[in-house]
């Protein structure tokens, strides 16, 4: 397992689950025969072969002396990945929610492939939910989307012949020895990093000082309620925009999507915060995830870096908020680029792994992230999905979900997938950070709705003048 894939094993705590969530919603009316739980389990087991990394097992190194090897699972059975729940009445969007949050309150096993799929019965208006569970060890948005439209393809043509073969587990004199030999590599990669991350340092460092707008660095940031200790347990809410009224916005104001996506998100969080009497003055920074990786066929593995961003919350205007957003978010660009997409994936691979598990655990065990300042105050994640509606048969898939963990400290992320049109919006957080997310979500569309209408106002003031 290479090193940015492990270090999501590693950040995990009994309070803080690595794991991403994707809740994709069917529309069953198109089924004559109706709904079949057991058909379900079938078709899944059936397409596992589009699926490589679901029946990888990771195995740890003794000692945690190196990081865990991917191994294919003796021992799979995919009945022990795939459950149901039946949502409360009357089976709502509510209702789903709720399931949600409780099956993101709970971790992944570690002795089985990592991953589960809770089907969720119930729903109104002849819906169906399908909730995975997906280590974030496993994949990435980017690759969680390949694997998805991987998933639902069309059937192929001819019988398919599974040619999957389980792994002997390793002994513990080959998982050592294997070990041993990874970190002889990377003690020979290390002077060469060294030196390119020093280097990397001073030129991001300089442009940061040259440039008119300055990218915020890491706990540059107001402390929030958001920014608290987690509880084991999580909150869960969704929202759905119009995909056309974001892009009218970045062709108004010559911004990227992503950009608007970040000036609705802080819109929301500021009625929200002004709400409760708790705006601070200063604007949260968010940690943005970028994929560095442009392939749309990677199946599995994370390819990401961070970009740190000012989203503006502190500005009333939302015209004015979203340029201030678009100026940030390219000079975090700029600065990133100096130090190299690749450059987060390298260090992870080089980190001890005992080192950053130990300071995982004493970070959560002190409870510190209740008193000090977080090195951002919340996540927002923005993830292309597919463009045209998929189908299971005569299932269509109405719209998915999508959201990644949240972290001690930072507790909160929102996360949007592109899809047949529609951005769909997901809220996640606990107890503690956000007791209930559905004002956050309900926000949203009244944050978009605002910035839509004073990007046509300019538009027309600029088309008159």
């Amino acid at each position: 397992m290479v090193g940015l894939d492990a270090k999501f094993l590693y950040s995990e705590t009994s309070t803080t689950h690595m794991h991403t969530l994707k809740v994709a919603v069917f529309d069953m009316s198109g089924l004559p025969g109706g709904y079949s739980y057991d058909e379900i389990t079938t078709l899944f087991g059936h397409r596992l072969h589009r699926l490589p990394p679901f029946r990888r097992r990771a195995v740890p190194v003794p000692l945690g002396l190196g990081h865990p090897v991917w191994v294919e699972d003796p021992d799979f059975d995919v009945r022990r990945h795939i459950t149901r729940r039946r949502a409360a009445a009357p089976g709502g969007d509510r209702e789903l929610a709720a399931v949600v949050a409780e099956v993101a309150g709970r971790a992944l096993p570690r002795d089985r492939p990592l991953w589960q799929i809770v089907v969720v019965e119930g729903l109104a208006e002849r819906r169906l939910a399908v909730v995975a569970k997906v280590h974030h060890a496993v994949a990435d948005g980017a690759a969680t989307v390949a694997l998805l439209q991987s998933a639902l393809r069309a059937r192929e043509v001819g019988a398919h012949v599974d040619d999957w073969h389980p792994d002997v587990i390793p002994t513990r004199t080959e998982l050592l020895r294997g070990a041993a030999r990874g970190h002889g590599a990377r003690l020979r990669q290390l002077p060469r990093l060294a030196t390119r991350s020093v280097r990397g340092l001073r030129q991001s460092e300089a442009r940061r000082r040259f440039s008119v707008v300055k990218a915020p660095l890491p706990f540059d940031t107001p402390r929030t309620v958001f920014n608290v200790s987690l509880s084991a347990q999580r909150t869960f809410a969704m929202a759905t925009l119009a995909l056309d009224d974001l892009k009218a916005v970045r062709r108004a104001l010559g911004t990227t999507l992503n950009d608007v996506y970040l000036a609705v998100c802080a819109g929301a969080l500021r009625t929200y915060l002004a709400d409760r009497g708790a705006l601070p003055e200063r604007p949260l920074v968010a940690s943005v995830p970028v994929s560095t990786d442009p392939s749309t066929t990677r199946l599995g593995g994370n390819r990401v870096d961070n970009l740190y961003v000012s989203i503006g919350t502190d500005i009333a205007d939302p015209l004015e908020r979203l340029l201030h957003i678009k100026d940030v978010a390219a000079a975090a660009k700029d600065v990133r680029s100096v130090l190299g997409n690749d450059l987060l994936e390298r260090r992870a691979d080089v980190v001890p792994p005992q080192l950053y598990a130990f300071a995982v655990r004493a970070w959560a065990r002190t409870g510190l992230a209740n008193h000090l300042r977080p090195p951002v105050n919340l996540v927002l994640s923005n993830v292309a999905g597919p463009p045209e509606p998929l189908r299971v048969g005569q299932a269509v898939l109405e719209a998915i979900y999508s959201v990644g963990p949240i972290l001690e400290g930072i507790g909160l992320n929102m996360t949007a997938w592109s899809y047949a049109g529609a951005l769909h919006v997901a809220v996640l957080g606990c107890p503690t950070s956000v007791p209930d997310p559905w004002p956050i979500a309900e926000a949203l569309p009244a944050s978009l709705a605002e910035l839509a209408l004073a990007a046509r106002h300019a538009a027309g003031t600029a088309s008159h003048g």
